[in-house]
């Protein structure tokens, strides 16, 4: 007999304002707990040093979590000038200093080379797996640690504020980009060195900071109930991928892992309404049924959600 798993079948997002000092998986243990839910995520690590926004899925919306981690993120930094740190943030050791303080006009200029594909190294004190471990795991047992350079993508960052001991910044980046590693190498290109203080992560594709809770208040509303008011829907976040409407036979038939082929002239306009896409949200009335692969005139299900009957 399947053992009955803990709490309560609760299916939706938060946009959490996570608190500075608190790991990732801490919050997201936190609200699963408030929420009293059986299953909980996060859309993208957001270190303990740093505050802002982490996307949390409950339920069924953790099978979202992969469209919503590769949306761009917003984040706003402080790069600390004439110190580098082992950590390459305010948390490590001091492990070089610096004289050299670029001018404003130089910073600007060399900001050019750090937007579009870029190589980036991340961090040794980061979550990566190296042979099954952490390399952050590595790196405080003092074993040497080589991270892999790998490309990343900024499509802007802009400067805020500029003066001898510290630049701030705002950037919008994809998936898989370390701020850490921007400021570090922002430095090193201007003849410095330097670490990042006072990180934030204002956006995460469509949460912003303007409509996130923080856990504070979470904690006030108490029980369940009250908490579900901050709960957002499944499809939160997917605005960006096509949608594509089935009729009950075709959602009965998809959510039994079968292929549909859309042959009709109706059928086939359906399809032609999505443009040029590969994955399409598929729903029946007002109901999320999938995520789905569409290859030519062939409708595939990819990850199927238990919200409803049908």
């Amino acid at each position: 007999m399947a053992r009955r798993k803990k709490g309560q079948i609760v299916n939706g997002w938060v946009n959490l304002y996570k608190p500075k000092d608190m790991g990732s998986t801490q919050a997201v243990s936190a609200v699963r707990r408030l929420f009293d839910a059986q299953k909980a995520g996060h859309a993208g690590t957001l270190d303990p040093l740093a505050e802002g926004i982490l996307p949390i899925a409950l339920g069924e919306a953790t099978k979202t979590v992969p469209y919503v981690q590769d949306a761009l993120k917003v984040y706003s930094f402080d790069l600390i000038w004439g110190e580098s740190r082992s950590t390459d943030d305010a948390e490590g050791e001091v492990t070089e200093v610096s004289d050299i303080r670029p001018s404003h006009a130089d910073l600007s200029t060399a900001l050019n080379d750090f937007t579009g594909e870029i190589e980036q190294t991340p961090p040794i004190y980061s979550a990566i797996k190296i042979n099954g471990e952490r390399a952050y795991d590595l790196a405080r047992k003092g074993e040497e640690v080589e991270m892999k350079t790998r490309q990343v993508y900024i499509e802007s960052i802009g400067l805020l504020h500029h003066d001898k001991d510290k630049s701030s910044f705002e950037v919008t980046c994809g998936k898989g980009t370390y701020i850490r590693s921007l400021g570090r190498d922002i430095a090193k290109k201007l003849g410095s060195v330097g670490y990042i203080d006072n990180l934030k992560r204002l956006k995460v594709g469509y949460f912003y900071k303007k409509d996130a809770i923080l856990l504070d208040k979470l904690k006030e509303l108490g029980d369940k109930d009250a908490c579900n008011e901050a709960l957002l829907p499944v499809d939160t976040g997917l605005d960006d991928i096509p949608v594509l409407q089935l009729t009950d036979k075709e959602a009965s038939e998809l959510k039994q892992g079968r292929k549909l082929s859309f042959v009709s002239r109706g059928d086939v306009q359906r399809l032609e309404t999505l443009s040029d896409t590969d994955i399409a949200r598929a729903y029946c009335k007002d109901t999320l049924i999938g995520m789905v692969s569409i290859q030519g005139i062939q409708i595939q299900p990819l990850r199927m959600f238990n919200l409803n009957s049908i």
